[in-house]
């Protein structure tokens, strides 16, 4: 979690997708969020968790959906949502915050 704390606590937006290696569309989604951490360079910081090998801390961030997508900034939660997203979508979500 200490790890975590530093991680979310960048200047830059951070854009973390919690997901399950199991999922069917994990493929699509590795894809996708190629294309976002491509398009904002270093802007931002895209990042994966998988929730079956950090289920301390998906519980404490009580992530129920896959994926789950959050947006942490200076430390704080500024966007989350569950569900499919697309690249467009998310690089828009995410420059709300550069």
């Amino acid at each position: 979690m200490t790890k975590f704390g530093e991680l979310i606590s960048s200047e830059i937006p951070v854009l973390i997708d919690f997901y399950a290696e199991w999922e069917e569309d994990s493929n699509d989604l590795h894809s996708v969020l190629r294309d976002v951490a491509a398009a904002l360079g270093d802007k931002a910081k895209v990042i994966k968790i998988d929730i079956e090998k950090n289920e301390t801390l998906a519980n404490a961030l009580r992530i129920k959906g896959n994926p789950t997508f959050i947006i942490y900034k200076d430390g704080e939660m500024k966007w989350r949502q569950s569900g499919d997203q697309d690249a467009n979508s998310l690089i828009s979500l995410v420059q709300q915050y550069v």
